[in-house]
């Protein structure tokens, strides 16, 4: 017990020093933070100031240089000048006053001559009166004699016009010049500067904060101190302070036009000063705001925060004593099964979080319905599912890493990964998945392999492409319901450089197909029974919406399997096209490569459609028969050698009747045009081709042809009460 004691007293010293420590650095950091935000605060006060009062001064020179060539002009005309003075203030609201005040004595009959407009800002009228007066005496002022040698033209200091415009303002001056290059006037335009109080004086980047501005020999502009504006200058406010040094040395930097703060002491107190210049004029701008204010906050809660770390650590001395009287009731085998778990349930959120909702992720769809779910067997496995819409299509795959367990999961991540970032940017699923396995071939150390399903559907048209990667064959859910032709394709990880036959189908209103892994059809109960295709099937063969399907397929899956533990993770993904522009597909058909292997999969198609309408064993030999020629002749001739087609066969019932539509997009052909053939002659006598159409013409009862939208269709009659053919 005293052991635990000195423990518990020396784990709660090393706290607080850990604590304190930790709080130096943040108390540094947040002191730190806070003097860069009233940096940036001041400093954007200050840019957005300079902004605003460029702007102005832009509009003001822009004014006078183009009205400077009138004012040329009207030298010859001196009665003209004080229009040009009005004009200029009427189209330029910046502008409150303009004089053409004329060189002394160029005009021999008027030495002086100053017409001078301004505008009333109470009222807004424009007024007219002349500065040549002994009074005035324009001559003496900035404006004028500090123009004459400035040709490009100048900003005056700041000054109230008495006996002109009677305000505070700024006058920018450009000389002009008579035909012989002789300056004969001044043209000025005056700024009022009392918009600069109400928009720089009172900018508040801190409750305490003020504003300064001195114009270019140090004259105090804008100041919470009234008096001191136009009155006072930097220097003076110096002369009366005791820390002179470090004013001077900012009132240097102010005036020389330089930019950037200082940290002065001002009655006892530290303030921060942030200045600027104002381009052309000389002027430059500060904010002052005192150092309490910017660590005000932050000093306020140091002593609460102290309280609570002290707080903290007699609750940590008490927890850690508690801890100590009971660590020997635990054993490091139930920390690492705790652990374990708590990790195994982190990866499981993980990797769920990764794959789409599996519930009605498109509600505000109605051209498809969809759902999908994934029941791992572990905390974490290796199926994935995923699906997304890109440019009018629905992307959506399905897949199942060999193994269990953790290695399988991180290979899952791995390939839904790859599907999303692959498919995000290519729309052929053969080259998805060629993509796909090179990338895991090369990073495959474990020989873990992926079976997998990548699947693209053009919602507009229906068209279905889809490549296989060694996965579960769907099924297809039509008039009738049969598995889809695919492919048998290696899986993914196997071999670098692999190649991926891509296939196509066509799927039309009310058309669906059913995606799942091994552990559905593999379910095992507890006599190691599977839940097996026969029963899967048996699911699927009444319609229900997505979400009924495969929350019923998990209901058998659960019933069959009973107390039996999960085997293998299991995955279903249901897509039921509901386009209703397209015609619905009522009709048994199916769809056949241009290969010969695929003449054996109408046998059971022909089955089907005989058990469907009650067709005798004998009728249905012979269409089967009738069939195989057409097909064979369609995959041997249609297509150019090496190009890839595709035979379609539609059988629709009529009266009695039931018709066998053979569609292909190969070259225009028809097999009705061919002549009877003479079976009567001997082999060497007869002409090569034909016997397939004479014998379809024997078996069926009528054959038509039709060229319709680029495909060649032969529909073949079978009369269902002709029972002996």
């Amino acid at each position: 017990m005293r052991k635990s004691v000195w423990t518990s007293i020396l784990l709660v010293l090393f706290a607080a020093l850990i604590i304190e420590v930790s709080s130096l650095f943040q108390y540094f950091y947040a002191i730190k933070g806070l003097k860069s935000e009233a940096s940036l605060r001041a400093e954007g006060e200050l840019e957005n100031t300079r902004i605003q009062i460029s702007d102005v001064l832009d509009q003001a020179e822009a004014a006078l240089r183009n009205n400077l060539w009138i004012a040329r002009w009207c030298l010859d005309h001196p009665d003209s000048l004080e229009a040009v003075t009005r004009r200029i203030i009427e189209d330029n609201p910046v502008v409150v006053g303009s004089t053409v005040a004329l060189v002394p004595g160029y005009y021999k009959r008027n030495p002086l001559l100053a017409p001078y407009s301004y505008r009333n800002l109470d009222t807004g009228e424009i007024l007219t009166k002349s500065l040549a007066t002994p009074e005035y005496d324009y001559p003496s002022h900035e404006w004028f004699s500090k123009a004459l040698t400035r040709e490009p033209g100048c900003w005056s200091e700041p000054y109230v016009d008495e006996g002109g415009g009677e305000m505070l303002m700024t006058t920018f001056s450009m000389p002009v010049k008579d035909d012989s290059g002789k300056t004969a006037a001044i043209l000025t335009v005056d700024v009022s500067l009392d918009w600069l109080t109400s928009m720089f004086g009172d900018v508040k980047v801190y409750p305490s904060a003020f504003s300064v501005m001195a114009s270019s020999s140090g004259r105090i502009m804008v100041c919470p101190v009234q008096s001191f504006v136009m009155k006072k200058t930097i220097q003076d406010i110096i002369d009366s302070l005791e820390d002179k040094a470090a004013f001077d040395t900012l009132s240097r930097d102010m005036l020389s036009g330089k930019s950037g703060s200082r940290l002065v002491r001002y009655k006892g107190k530290k303030e921060y000063v942030y200045f600027a210049p104002v381009e052309r004029t000389g002027w430059s701008m500060s904010i002052v705001i005192p150092e309490d204010e910017i660590y005000s906050d932050i000093r306020k809660l140091g002593w609460r925060v102290r309280l609570l770390q002290l707080l903290g650590l007699f609750m940590l001395f008490f927890i850690i004593r508690f801890v100590a009287r009971n660590q020997l009731k635990y054993n490091n085998l139930t920390e690492k099964k705790n652990l374990m778990e708590n990790e195994l349930k982190i990866a499981s959120d993980i990797q769920m979080s990764m794959i789409p909702s599996s519930q009605s992720p498109f509600s505000d769809r109605h051209d498809f319905d969809m759902a999908a779910a994934l029941f791992p067997a572990r905390e974490v496995g290796g199926d994935l599912y995923d699906y997304f819409i890109r440019a009018g299509k629905l992307f959506f795959c399905i897949g199942d890493v060999s193994g269990k367990g953790v290695p399988a999961s991180l290979v899952m991540a791995v390939t839904r990964s790859l599907f999303r970032t692959v498919s995000s940017h290519e729309d052929s699923p053969g080259r998805i998945v060629q993509i796909m396995n090179n990338s895991m071939s090369e990073m495959n150390k474990n020989s873990l392999f992926v079976t997998f399903f990548c699947g693209i559907l053009d919602l507009a048209t229906g068209q279905l492409r889809y490549c296989n990667a060694g996965h579960n064959t769907p099924v297809f859910l039509s008039a009738t319901k049969h598995l889809l032709d695919v492919v048998p394709n290696l899986p993914l990880g196997v071999v670098y450089d692999m190649s991926f036959q891509e296939q196509e189908i066509m799927m039309y209103d009310d058309d669906a197909i059913f995606l799942y892994t091994d552990g559905l059809t593999e379910a095992e109960n507890k006599d190691h029974d599977l839940f097996g295709e026969k029963r899967m099937m048996s699911v699927l063969s009444t319609r229900r919406t997505a979400e009924d399907l495969i929350e019923t397929m998990k209901t058998n899956v659960n019933d069959f399997v009973g107390q039996a533990p999960q085997s293998d993770d299991l995955t279903m993904l249901f897509i039921h096209y509901l386009n209703g522009d397209l015609p619905r597909s009522n009709v048994p058909h199916i769809v056949l490569r241009n290969e010969v292997s695929q003449v054996s999969r109408l046998a059971g198609f022909v089955e089907g459609v005989a058990q469907e309408c009650g067709m005798d064993p004998s009728t249905e030999m012979g269409i089967n028969l009738a069939l195989e020629e057409i097909v064979t002749n369609v995959i041997m001739y249609a297509y150019p050698k090496g190009t890839e087609g595709f035979a379609e066969i539609k059988v629709r019932f009529n009266d009695g009747a039931v018709d066998f539509e053979v569609l292909d997009s190969g070259k225009p052909f028809d097999p009705t045009a061919m002549p009877e053939v003479d079976i009567s002659l001997g082999a060497e006598e007869r002409k090569i081709g034909g016997l397939g159409i004479h014998l379809a013409r024997k078996i069926m009862d009528a054959i038509s042809y039709e060229r319709k939208n680029d495909k060649n269709i032969l529909t073949l009659t079978k009369k269902l009460n002709n029972h002996g053919n």
